[in-house]
């Protein structure tokens, strides 16, 4: 590992001989504006930022890999990209985790918040739950 000015590693030695680095709030920002272009209608968004972070993060000694994230996309398979992509969020986290949160807490309370509110509530819970009445005036 590679150490940065904040004392902690920049980079992580891949077992292929290439790194991934760190990136800055900055590139992952170019990041994120570069994927919604490549993404067009948005439903390949997670795979485009993913593609487009790994361009900027994978490098072959001092250089990146990838010129941007058509490259990345056009050499890697979809495996590929995710695994290098959970590769660099762990490492990321690692070295900069949640204020106050472990790594377990912070994925589960991340599922909770991504996870939207199913039909699975009895209607006791509160008043918008609760069974409509019957169109012709009687009660269930």
């Amino acid at each position: 590992m590679q150490w940065g000015l904040l004392n902690g590693p920049e980079r992580l030695e891949l077992e292929d001989g290439r790194q991934l680095r760190l990136l800055s709030a900055f590139e992952v920002l170019q990041a994120r504006a570069e994927a919604r272009q490549l993404a067009g209608d948005g439903r390949e968004m997670a795979l485009c930022a993913n593609a487009c972070l790994l361009a900027r993060a994978v490098l072959c000694g001092e250089a990146p890999q990838f010129r941007d994230g058509t490259q990345v996309l056009a050499e890697l398979t979809v495996e590929e990209i995710e695994r290098l992509a959970g590769r660099w969020a762990r490492f990321n986290r690692t070295v900069n985790p949640g204020p106050k949160v472990d790594d377990e807490e912070a994925d589960r309370l991340k599922k909770a918040w991504s996870t939207p509110g199913r039909s699975g509530c009895t209607g006791a819970c509160c008043e918008l739950f609760q069974p409509c009445p019957r169109r012709n005036g009687s009660e269930p």
